[in-house]
Order: structure tokens, then C-alpha cells, then sequence
């Protein structure tokens, strides 16, 4: 890359997003815990695994998905957020390397991805204590409740991005401690050949697949709040990097105790079952800690998911992608209408099944994914000496061979999907597609005011200026 290049890469990269500095940054410790809540928020959710391909393959999946997915996803956002240290995250990447109507496409798809993500939330959490609250498992008890709990945790949203994050810090101990005396009590009763029960012949896969894909998936979710982190440089992949372990750990080992210390039942294995486990385990009083565990869990996820959202939407606004309105700042500067849009598309979301979520939500993660690959092997071949306050030690070589399992396991996620995920999938995606040029059209007429905040580069201008040279 000549000198040339270099300094028409220079005007790429944008610094921190603007009017950040009135408002407190998130550090290290509450940033670790809004990515473990952005990725997981501990084991709920995980026993459809067990349930689709019994004890063996679940365990197998946590040990090995991490390296195939969760470690290549962790690294790459970990890379590209140092480059690009401001809300928005990969739609910045995007634009920067594929245009602006790229970055919209996926800006689009990866909203819609996190706000059907975050429909399940409440469905987990009443799906844990429906045991112990009968009348929470369906009719209007259940609406009401998925109501109250999506607005009051939308305020706690609105209070600021630090209180969120602290609140997950307390909320994740929480949650993870009741699997630990879990383990304690259950250890003297393993059976460790319960582990290796395997039934190829009666794998669900598809669910299978879907499960482990969506319980470690959106490392990259972290990176559309990088504009608010205290010295992102060094704090994002340190957070990144304690976060992985965090994760992986808080799946398999609850798994372990689980599948070992109690008969194999696979069409036991669903939602809510962890509480059972521990009723037999530890008695009712584990149990209710389980459930209360499950219910600040999904709170966390919540809270982490809608955060990622919603300053998508402002560092999106930032760029000029959407109405300046999407970019101010409430008195705490969190983003209250990128706030209200997410909720109110989980409202619309919410009446969905557990398995029809996870597959939307996953096949349209998967096709933001491909892009954001793409983003990267063009940003690592085309600009190779460009300042990284973090790079992945693998050289470009390396970097671009880490990318291949992943895109294939994003191909057979997608395959297996029904075809009714399939068109529903692809009419969400249709909308981004119509949508992009009639914002474009509003902005010609004035309809609708649009701006590249003056605090940072318009990528729009540098692309095509790279793109002329």
C-alpha cells in the first residue's frame, strides 16, 4: 500500500462518537458483563441442545462451537472496533469498505436480528416461573406481564449505558452462583456415563444447530457501543477476551452437573427445565434460586440487547444513514428514540415462539455475518499497515483462513432452516431494501432532515474518494 493509500485510509477511520464526553464512559468491569449478557447471560436457553441430540453432542457442541464461531467473531470485533472506535460498529465497518447502501443493508438486517433476539427474552423468563406462578403461563395474565417487564426494563435502559452495565455485573453473580452450589451438591452423585449417551440416528439438528448457534453468537453486538467506552483502544479487547471463558464456562458446566447428576428424560429438556434439575438436586429452595437466577438472567440480556440496538440506530443517525432525530440524547445521553423503536419491535415480536425466534433471529444474523466478513478480509488485504490499537496475531493470511469455518457453519445454519423462517427472513430483508432509497428520496426533498455529524469523517466521501484513486 503506497503513501497515497495511506492517507486516503487515514480519513476512514472516525474517532469517538460526538457529545460522549458530557456523559460518563462504561469501564472495564461493567463492559465484561453487557458482552456476557450481549452473547449469553448464563444457561437458560441451553437445554433444547440436550433435547435435540442428548447429553454427549450438547456438551461436545459447547466445547467445540467456541472455536469454530464464538474465539474467530470475538477476535475480528475486537480488531475492528479499535479501527473504528464509535457507535454504529459494523455498519461503520461496512460503509467504509462496501459503501454506504451496504452498510444501511446490514445496519437493517442486524436491528431487526436483535430486536427478534430480544423478544425471547421475556418468553424465557416467564417460561421459568410459570412453575411457580400457574396462571403466568398463558392468556392475559401472560401478556400483561411480558408488558410490564419489556417497559420497566426499557426505562432502566433510558437511565444510561453505566447503570446498565453495573446492573449486569450484580445481575450475572446473581445468576451464576446458584449453578455453582449446584455442582457442589450434585458432584458426590455423578454419573459421568450419562455424558457419552449419543443417538445419532434421532438428532434434531436443525434445532440443535440453532440453539448452539444462538446461545454464542453477537460478539460483534458490543461494537455498536464503542463510542461509549472508556480508552476503547485497550478496554474493548480486554473486555472481549475475559468475556469468552465467562461465556463458555457458564454454559458447559452447568450442562455437566445437569446431564450427569440426573436420568437422561431428553423430552424433558426445554425451557425452564435447569429449575427442575435443581429441585432434585438441591430441593425447592434451589429451585426458586434457579428461577429467580433465570428471571435477573433474562432481565440482563434484556438490557444488554436493547442497548446494543439502540445506539446502533444513533451512530447510524451520526452517519447520516438515519433521521437526525434518531441521534439525540436523552439528559442521561442514552438514545431515547432508538429506545422506543426497539421496544416497540419487541412488543410486536413477542407473541412468537422460542424455536421460531431463534431461527429468524439467527437466519438473519447470518446474513448480516457474511457481510461483515467480507468487511474484514477487504479491510485486512487492501489496508493492511492501517493503525490497529488491537490486531489479530495471525497475520492476513491467517486472518482470512479464521474466517472459513464460520462462513460454513453460517451456510449450514441457513440451510437448515424451514422455509416459512426462509420467507419470513426475506421479506424483513426486502423492507431494508425499499427503505434505503426512499430515506434517500426524503433526504432529496427535504422531508426528512439527515447530517453527518461534524465531529466525524463522512464516509460516504472518503469511500468514493478510495474508490477513485
Amino acid at each position: 500500500m503506497g503513501a497515497a493509500d495511506n492517507a486516503e485510509y487515514s480519513s476512514l477511520q472516525g474517532g469517538t462518537s460526538p457529545n460522549v464526553k458530557n456523559f460518563t464512559k462504561v469501564s472495564f468491569v461493567p463492559l465484561t458483563f453487557l458482552i456476557f449478557y450481549g452473547v449469553s447471560g448464563g444457561p437458560f436457553g441451553v437445554e433444547d441442545t440436550v433435547r435435540a441430540a442428548g447429553p454427549f453432542l450438547a456438551l461436545l457442541g459447547f466445547l467445540i462451537f467456541p472455536f469454530i464461531w464464538s474465539i474467530p467473531e470475538s477476535l475480528i470485533t475486537a480488531e475492528l472496533c479499535t479501527m473504528f472506535p464509535e457507535n454504529g460498529g459494523y455498519v461503520v465497518w461496512v460503509s467504509t469498505t462496501l459503501g454506504p447502501y451496504w452498510g444501511f443493508q446490514l445496519g437493517w438486517v442486524k436491528w431487526m436480528s436483535g430486536v427478534v433476539d430480544n423478544a425471547l427474552y421475556p418468553v424465557l423468563f416467564l417460561d421459568y416461573i410459570k412453575s411457580a406462578v400457574p396462571t403466568l403461563a398463558n392468556g392475559l395474565p401472560r401478556t400483561i406481564a411480558i408488558l410490564v417487564l419489556i417497559v420497566a426494563l426499557t426505562y432502566l435502559n433510558y437511565r444510561g449505558l453505566t447503570i446498565v452495565g453495573w446492573v449486569a455485573t450484580v445481575l450475572a453473580i446473581f445468576s451464576l452462583l446458584p449453578f455453582g452450589i449446584m455442582g457442589l451438591i450434585a458432584l458426590p452423585n455423578l454419573e459421568p456415563s450419562r455424558w457419552f449417551v449419543v443417538d445419532l440416528k434421532n438428532v434434531q439438528w436443525g434445532l440443535y444447530l440453532n440453539t448452539l448457534f444462538w446461545n454464542l453468537n453477537y460478539w460483534d453486538a458490543v461494537s455498536c457501543m464503542s463510542g461509549e467506552v472508556e480508552n476503547p483502544g485497550k478496554t474493548l479487547p480486554k473486555a472481549i477476551f475475559y468475556a469468552v471463558p465467562l461465556v463458555v464456562s457458564g454454559y458447559f458446566f452447568p450442562l455437566l452437573f445437569g446431564t450427569g447428576a440426573v436420568p437422561l428424560h431428553r423430552e424433558l429438556w426445554s425451557d425452564g427445565y435447569f429449575s427442575d434439575i435443581a429441585k432434585i438436586i438441591g430441593g425447592v429452595w434451589l429451585r426458586l434460586w434457579v428461577q429467580g437466577a433465570s428471571a435477573v438472567s433474562n432481565m440482563g440480556m434484556f438490557l444488554a440487547e436493547m442497548s446494543g440496538d439502540s445506539f446502533q440506530l444513533l451512530g447510524m443517525a451520526e452517519r447520516g444513514m438515519l433521521p437526525d432525530f434518531f441521534a439525540k440524547r436523552s439528559r442521561y445521553g442514552t438514545p431515547l428514540i432508538g429506545i422506543l423503536f426497539s421496544a416497540s419491535g419487541v412488543i410486536l415480536l413477542s407473541w412468537l415462539s422460542f424455536q421460531e425466534i431463534v431461527a429468524a433471529e439467527n437466519f438473519l444474523y447470518c446474513c448480516g455475518m457474511i457481510v461483515e466478513f467480507i468487511a474484514f478480509v477487504k479491510l485486512r488485504t487492501k489496508y493492511p499497515a492501517a493503525s490497529r490499537p488491537y490486531k489479530i496475531p495471525l497475520g492476513t493470511v491467517g486472518s482470512i483462513i479464521m474466517c472459513v469455518p464460520p462462513t460454513f457453519f453460517i451456510l449450514v445454519v441457513m440451510a437448515l432452516c424451514s422455509f416459512k423462517v426462509m420467507i419470513v427472513s426475506f421479506l424483513a430483508i426486502l423492507v431494508g431494501i425499499i427503505l434505503q432509497p426512499c430515506l434517500v428520496y426524503c433526504d432529496k426533498k427535504r422531508w426528512l432532515s439527515f447530517s453527518v455529524s461534524s465531529d466525524l469523517v463522512d464516509l460516504q466521501s472518503s469511500y468514493h474518494q478510495v474508490g477513485e484513486a
